[in-house]
């Protein structure tokens, strides 16, 4: 494990290298400095140290820890994957089979008709007369290739890293799991937090309707502010079908991902929950951790060396083959004849064959595995970038709606602040209902949006820890 994670190192400092050379000396100073660090100058709560594997508990949330361990051993996605790396073990094994000689037994009993050759003396000639006979035979038969010129020792090398990256496939199915569990579940507790929000405000705006109604009866307001007071009664009423709607959806998503029938969890996942927190401050690591922790680029490394040994085993075809031939064995008459040893044989030698004309098969094979082989490096250096722009999207997104959700929270305090001076003026007759309804208004609005943006700090930190790669090394495959 340490020798590939230096080989992907060391790939991975040779492309950015070679983006230094294209790219010439303007950007080499931010190039090198990308190895170092990551490209936001200023990135709010998050550290260089060394993520957490377990990023899930930095959450604090017991049932998210629940839910993402019965997830692992229920997933059905994950359960194909591991089945993949199965299949890939079991066709190495068959790959290495190769290097060990294959000895077979056969066994035959035949009747034979054949026309025989008679001698005459009398007449001093011979004629054909039909023979009936038995044939009964019990043999062995071996062969073993003699690996001269590497070709299934680079078929098996191949074969070693289709496992390491069907290995890799499978990590990398189950950092998307956990990514995608924990960020439904976050929606769940954020739809569920909006739709308290809007069941309180429901509530408040009751009352409103309430207190105009009454104060249109004793002749202090009109009809015009009990009409406005109830159709903004009936605007926050509308919004409560579709937050429930999103609430189901993401409970029959997480019971998917959990490999149960989509309604199975709504008893234990119905009620309200508060969105998991995020923590101070969050360990990133640098770019180059990046490069070794993440499965997909690791997926990656490992396709690059098996096509390079498929490259070399379709090489081998230009060359001879040898084997070494036996075979061994008993043939008689008659049944009971096979435990005499007069009718032993055996035969050894090798054997060798060299193609002489093939149709370009050969050399048209060495072409295919080739452009197979850049097609894997391309692919590589690809995800590198691919890697890199999801993590440092993350970290901006992170930071950013961070600030967001501050200002959010301002700003719903001070709602909150109008809403209370509106209604004690609107009370008191100094002021006018439209302000009261324009304060309601605002504050549900912004307690929405803030709901909205606690919602998103948590799912961008999820997407931040999916980006980084974590989450595989606590649940090795059994």
């Amino acid at each position: 494990m340490k020798a590939q994670r230096k080989t992907l190192v060391v790939r991975s400092v040779l492309f950015l290298c070679g983006v230094i050379l294209v790219c010439g000396p303007n950007v080499r100073g931010q190039t090198e400095e990308s190895t170092k660090t990551w490209a936001a100058t200023s990135i709010r709560g998050v550290s260089t140290e060394r993520p957490a594997a377990e990023w899930w508990n930095s959450f604090h949330d017991e049932e998210l820890t629940r839910l993402i361990h019965r997830a692992v051993a229920n997933n059905l996605d994950l359960r194909l994957a591991a089945a993949r790396v199965d299949e890939a073990r079991a066709a190495r094994g068959v790959a290495k089979s190769a290097f060990y000689p294959s000895v077979g037994v056969t066994t035959s009993a035949e009747r034979l008709r054949e026309r025989v050759p008679v001698f005459n003396p009398s007449t001093n000639t011979a004629s054909f007369h039909p023979v009936e006979l038995n044939n009964f035979q019990v043999g062995f038969d071996s062969a073993w290739e003699i690996d001269v010129f590497g070709r299934i020792r680079n078929e098996v090398k191949a074969a070693s890293a289709n496992v390491r990256s069907a290995e890799e496939d499978r990590r990398d199915v189950l950092v998307v799991l956990l990514g995608e569990l924990a960020r439904s579940y976050a929606d769940l507790r954020g739809f569920q937090l909006r739709l308290d929000i809007a069941e309180k405000n429901i509530r408040t705006q009751e009352d409103t309707v309430h207190l105009t109604q009454t104060r249109a009866a004793a002749g202090l307001a009109t009809q015009l502010d009990v009409s406005r007071a109830v159709a903004e009664l009936e605007t926050t009423n509308a919004a409560v079908p579709s937050l429930r709607s999103a609430i189901a959806a993401s409970i029959h998503r997480i019971s998917v991902l959990l490999g149960q029938e989509p309604a199975a969890l709504e008893n234990e996942l119905e009620t309200s929950a508060p969105v998991p927190v995020v923590p101070p401050e969050v360990p990133v690591g640098l770019p180059s951790d990046l490069l070794t922790r993440r499965p997909d680029v690791r997926r990656a490394d490992d396709e690059i060396a098996g096509a390079a040994a498929n490259v070399k085993a379709a090489r081998a075809d230009y060359f001879p083959k040898f084997t070494l031939l036996g075979s061994a064995g008993r043939q008689a008459t008659q049944l009971h004849d096979l435990s005499l040893s007069l009718g032993n044989f055996f035969a050894v030698g090798p054997a060798i064959s060299l193609p002489i004309f093939t149709g370009s098969r050969i050399r048209s094979n060495v072409a295919v595995q080739n452009a197979r082989w850049r097609q894997t490096q391309i692919l590589y250096q690809a995800t590198v970038l691919n890697s890199l722009e999801e993590t440092e999207n993350a970290l901006v997104n992170y930071s950013q709606e961070q600030e967001r959700r501050d200002r959010l929270q301002a700003a719903v305090s001070q709602n909150q602040t109008a809403l209370e001076l509106s209604r004690e003026l609107y009370r008191s007759g100094l002021g006018d209902f439209l302000a009261v309804l324009d304060a309601e208004r605002q504050l549900y609005g912004n307690e929405d949006l803030l709901a909205q943006s606690q919602t998103a700090v948590t799912t961008d930190l999820i997407a931040l820890y999916k980006a980084l790669g974590g989450g595989w090394e606590s649940f090795p495959q059994q």
